[in-house]
């Protein structure tokens, strides 16, 4: 009954919706059909404006052009996120993406950098960096070298209809209806989606796109979810867009505050701003109050509450729906992981494609792969509440002394101890990010590597700073980030 995929439905559009689309036809359209169906009348969260590298992969292997896409969707480049106070009220840190300083063999850089500090050398860590020192002169160029790592600041609304457009012309069809009844196979697999309109669509395989709801994998197939917001209590934020009064920075800011965190997402035509809180220590009029207070600029939107809750699915693929997107589970917009969550869910099942049949082997190996990767970014993200010298609010003083995952206990004590990390094969975020946050929040490591100290002072010293002088001569040439965009890919509304 279930052999041979021939028709893959996505339910539900918004940007997860329309990445799978995309991704479907453009690599498998000639082996299986894909049909999204949608409804208008049903709004999608679509606040989602920052992106993480590995998203230029993925438009890579759609074939996507960066300048078309960046002009359709009034994007802006991204080097990393300033983060103020997190450590403690007042502090600030940036993390960048892209590697810092250079690793030896035996050690990393950290060991290096902190061999130097105690010879003296009290140079930033992000000294070290091409891309904070980047962001912090607000320059910003596309190098034939490929030597700056980026990212995107984009909107996510123009995002979807720039990706059902791209889907559309590679065969893709659209279906608009609200779904009335989930059928079933006897042996619970599912068979079609019925319409309001009275409309059948059935289907092989099901992508499940609908977002917080889980149609499929929760309301239908009844997937359990295991709660998280124990370690992540945010539950809640409250997005508002205001109109652009300056130049727009290469970077996120996420400003912590007594129950949460805002963000600041400048685009070409607007600024992506919001509140994310924890409702238990911050009332919703409270929320929407502090975010209004702490913009800039005519807001251009009504701000709205969005609920969520942190956690995920047991498992992702379950029979013959595979849940894509919010519906398998979420972490929070600290990091931008959202949109690539989606592009390496949609990748993961091409690269594992049930064409002949869908066999339990196959869904075990996904739904292990994606689980290990949603719970490495999951402690990435419970690091920056966690480590934290703030005890100013009964936010702050629940997430200090919180229990933490065995897995991110063991990578702190790891570095505070000896200055290690170490990465597993399945990781998101890579050495530097951990670095940047770790030691942004204010973990100073006790020992580190010897290596670097066989070197003589001048050797050590020379080294260094011919390191942050190279950066400074690559930034100093580097243009203006907003007349490169101005250049490059400006949007024509």
């Amino acid at each position: 009954m279930h052999n041979n995929i021939k028709k893959v439905i996505v339910v539900g559009g918004g940007t997860a919706g329309w990445v799978a689309a995309a991704a479907m036809s453009k690599k498998l359209g000639k082996l299986v059909d894909v049909v999204l169906v949608e409804s208008e009348q049903i709004g999608t969260v679509g606040v989602g404006e920052a992106t993480i590298p590995p998203m230029r992969a993925f438009h890579k292997l759609l074939g996507i052009d960066e300048q078309e896409f960046m002009r359709a969707t009034g994007a802006v480049f991204k080097l990393g996120i300033e983060f103020k106070n997190w450590g403690q009220v007042g502090d600030r840190y940036f993390h960048p993406f892209g590697a810092t300083g250079q690793s030896s063999y035996l050690a990393d850089f950290q060991s290096f950098w902190l061999y130097g500090k105690s010879k003296g050398v009290n140079a930033d860590f992000e000294e070290y960096s091409l891309e904070a020192q980047a962001a912090k002169a607000n320059r910003f160029a596309i190098s034939n070298k490929g030597s700056i790592n980026f990212a995107y600041h984009l909107d996510a609304t123009r995002y979807a209809q720039f990706l059902r457009e791209f889907s559309e012309n590679l065969g893709a069809k659209r279906i608009e209806g609200k779904i009335h009844q989930v059928q079933q196979h006897s042996d619970g697999h599912i068979k079609a989606l019925q319409l309001e309109s009275g409309e059948v669509v059935e289907g092989d395989l099901f992508i499940d796109c609908t977002g917080f709801s889980g149609l499929l994998i929760d309301k239908t197939l009844k997937v359990p979810f295991l709660d998280w917001s124990h370690w992540l209590p945010c539950d809640r934020a409250v997005p508002v867009q205001t109109e652009s009064i300056e130049p727009a920075k290469p970077y996120v800011t996420c400003t912590a505050h007594r129950a949460g965190w805002q963000w600041h997402i400048p685009l070409q035509h607007k600024v992506g701003n919001g509140n994310v809180f924890c409702s238990e220590f911050m009332s919703d009029d409270e929320a929407v109050q502090h975010l209004l207070n702490n913009v800039q600029g005519q807001t251009t939107t009504e701000p709205r509450i969005i609920k969520y809750k942190t956690g995920r699915r047991k498992v992702f693929w379950h029979r013959n729906c595979v849940a894509l997107g919010l519906s398998s589970g979420f972490v929070e917009p600290l990091e931008s992981t959202s949109i690539y969550m989606f592009m390496i869910g949609i990748v993961r099942l091409m690269r594992m494609f049930p064409f002949d049949g869908i066999t339990q082997p196959v869904v075990d190996e996904y739904n292990q792969q994606s689980i290990e990767e949603l719970e490495n970014v999951r402690d990435f993200i419970i690091l920056h509440y966690h480590v934290t010298a703030r005890e100013d609010s009964e936010f702050w003083r629940y997430c200090k002394y919180m229990d933490i995952p065995e897995s991110l206990s063991h990578r702190i004590k790891l570095f505070k101890d000896n200055s290690l990390v170490f990465l597993g094969e399945r990781e998101l975020f890579r050495l530097s990010s951990w670095l940047h946050v770790m030691l942004g929040q204010g973990i100073t490591p006790n020992y580190y590597h010897k290596i670097f100290s066989t070197m003589s002072d001048k050797e050590l010293v020379s080294h260094l700073s011919n390191t942050r002088r190279t950066i400074s001569d690559v930034v100093s040439k580097l243009p203006d980030h907003q007349s490169f965009i101005d250049r490059y890919c400006k949007t024509l509304s």
